[in-house]
């Protein structure tokens, strides 16, 4: 039971996030970023697998991105609520920045590993458009899950 709480609350924190950055995005008229595809593409070619011509292969590296970021939300929500079973959530100013921060650590740990970004290069404007929206998933997730108890 604690484990379906986590993935509706980290569903509800994934859908949070996007909002925060598609918002941003449509503010800001700034375009998505190539990070999860090109993370994808240096998962897919590590693996050796042909996901077919150069435009059938692009697009399968996006939607490969983004459905990676999914299984991030999915997974830090299930995480914790595997976590919190039996323990009772964590304050949502604790829970919060917590879940943001392993939210952020799935996505940015990889691409960092493989070489596709490199944070000790990112400027202000880059980290506030990482931190906020993993903060407000990490805020939704524990609430939702705090709400669902």
């Amino acid at each position: 039971m604690s484990l379906t709480k986590g993935l509706v609350a980290g569903a509800a924190g994934t859908v949070a996030l996007n909002l925060t950055t598609y918002g941003d995005m449509l503010l800001r008229g700034r375009g998505s970023s190539d990070t999860p595809a090109q993370v994808a593409d240096r998962f897919v070619n590590r693996a050796g697998v042909d996901l077919g011509d150069e435009e059938t292969t692009a697009n399968r590296e996006q939607a490969a991105g983004a459905l990676l970021g999914y299984v991030t939300g999915l997974g830090v929500g299930a995480a914790y609520g595997l976590l919190r079973s039996g323990r009772g959530a964590l304050p949502d100013w604790v829970a919060g920045p917590l879940l943001g921060a392993a939210a952020m650590a799935g996505s940015d740990l990889p691409a960092t590993v493989l070489g596709v970004t490199d944070p000790a290069s990112w400027d202000r404007t880059s980290w506030v458009s990482d931190i906020v929206p993993h903060l407000v998933y990490g805020f939704t997730t524990a609430s939702v899950y705090q709400a669902l108890r």
